[in-house]
């Protein structure tokens, strides 16, 4: 009688593709592509056959005035609608709700006596939060522009202080936009998994990352605070609109990424090293 012993290996446990499939047919994962598809066509709706807007070119730095100006402008629009808050969110939801979340299920030790290696799990989390991440970013930009192309029409992007691009540069700045914001999110991203590894309760990590996004934001506020703000990670979110002018103004927007990868790294490294020596009873 002959036995087949296979030999462990770690790099087969847990791979990024097979945690990948299991996120996506999580309910709260569906829910938050199916909002990315959704919200478009409420704002549409909203600009199409609500009240009227302001003009184009009229000095005034007016995104929404000007959504109906084609795909471009209505997909900064929506951009600009959703990058203050709630893409922060769920960039916190899908980081913040990955270690708690196993160890509120109480899987996380039966995972670790598989056995994975920690490194190899932490790795997977982060991957795949990241690409549910980038990829509700990216399905919200491709939806907007193809809700705007058929209802707008397909008019280059007009930039808001006057003037406008041609389909080239429009494809452009707003690659340039949607991937800045998108590196933005590494800090509610990193937050989120920092905390993630410290509680065992989902909610309560992506709920004290939004806190303290929200804290630091309200912080950035603060004018008594003078230059102290340039050292917050969230002061450079919005330097994006530096890529809509007629020249790139790359300086603000180079800080604001390096700050954002900077923080990420911290919060990363400390949430690894803490997980390395956590106690898993759950």
């Amino acid at each position: 009688m002959t036995v087949d012993i296979q030999t462990y290996t770690p790099r087969a446990t847990l791979t990024v593709r097979v945690e990948l499939v299991r996120q996506l047919r999580r309910v709260r994962t569906i829910a938050v592509f199916a909002v990315m598809v959704a919200l478009p066509l409420v704002v549409t709706a909203a600009v199409k056959w609500g009240g009227s807007s302001r003009g184009v070119g009229d000095g005034d730095f007016d995104l929404v005035g000007l959504a109906t100006a084609g795909p471009w402008n209505f997909t900064l629009t929506m951009l600009l609608f959703t990058s203050g808050f709630l893409l922060g969110i769920l960039a916190a939801m899908f980081l913040g709700d990955t270690v708690a979340s196993e160890a509120s299920w109480s899987t996380l030790r039966y995972l670790l006596a598989a056995p994975v290696p920690r490194r190899r799990f932490v790795r997977a989390k982060i991957i795949v939060g990241l690409l549910l991440t980038g990829a509700a970013v990216l399905v919200l930009v491709i939806v907007s522009f193809v809700i705007a192309l058929a209802v707008f029409g397909s008019a280059p992007l007009v930039n808001p202080l006057g003037g406008s691009f041609d389909a080239a540069t429009s494809w452009q700045r707003l690659a340039i936009v949607a991937a800045y914001i998108a590196i933005q999110l590494l800090v509610p991203a990193g937050l989120a998994f920092l905390m993630s590894v410290l509680t065992d309760v989902p909610l309560g990590a992506v709920g004290a990352a939004v806190l303290l996004l929200i804290l630091m934001g309200i912080l950035d506020q603060i004018d008594a605070l003078g230059d102290l703000r340039r050292f917050l990670p969230t002061h450079y979110s919005n330097s994006w609109v530096d890529a809509l002018g007629e020249t790139i103004l790359w300086n603000d927007m180079a800080i604001g990424a390096s700050y954002a990868v900077g923080f990420f790294a911290v919060f990363v490294s400390v949430a690894v090293l803490k997980f390395d020596r956590k106690d898993i009873t759950s």
